[in-house]
């Protein structure tokens, strides 16, 4: 949220998708720059029945957005390459399917 307002212009707008935990929300960047703040949660459970299938096939791969694997031995190391932003998106692997 602190990088978001610090690079956002006068008078624009951050954006904020999900359920936000322990952020602090700069308030006087929002008032003496005029930037905004929108953001709702991510209702992906809703769209879970809709693409699952497609996933299943094949038809759909969900699975480039992960650039870091691991399994469940990893899940520490997952959490730490994350924060340190050396990857984007961690995928814990358990059994084969």
């Amino acid at each position: 949220m602190a990088t978001a307002f610090s690079i956002a212009r006068v008078g624009s707008i951050v954006g904020a998708i999900g359920a936000p935990h322990d952020v602090v929300v700069p308030i006087e960047t929002v008032i003496f720059r005029n930037i905004g703040l929108r953001g709702r949660v991510s209702p992906v459970r809703r769209y879970i029945p809709e693409l699952l299938e497609d996933v299943l096939e094949g038809n759909m791969n969900p699975g480039l957005v992960f650039d870091f694997t691991t399994d469940l031995n990893g899940i520490a190391e997952a959490y730490v390459v994350m924060d340190e932003r050396r990857a984007i998106k961690s995928l814990v692997q358990v059994g084969t399917i």
